[in-house]
């Protein structure tokens, strides 16, 4: 549920749901990038990085022991951190 909820939040904020071309665009890149931390953490859910959100965006950010995947993909990691941490205080 935190995923459908996370990328309808991204969507009414003004991410794209689709690229011009349709294909899928920065919401659910977004929601893949989270899954992708959940993977990396081997996490079993959503609520897991919800719990350690701050943890999380200090070990992807610039300094952190994992910055270098948080870079990935033009900083996409780090950035769908933030937004999830956005999302979580806006709910």
């Amino acid at each position: 549920m935190f995923d459908r909820n996370f990328k309808n939040w991204l969507i009414d904020r003004g991410y794209k749901e689709y690229t011009p071309s349709g294909n899928p665009s920065t919401a659910y890149d977004y929601v893949k990038r989270i899954n992708f931390i959940i993977e990396q953490e081997h996490y079993d859910s959503w609520q897991n990085v919800a719990d350690n959100i701050d943890f999380l965006l200090r070990e992807y950010g610039e300094t952190g022991r994992k910055a270098m995947l948080g870079k990935k993909s033009h900083n996409s990691v780090i950035s769908a951190l933030r937004r999830f941490k956005e999302f979580l205080e806006d709910n």
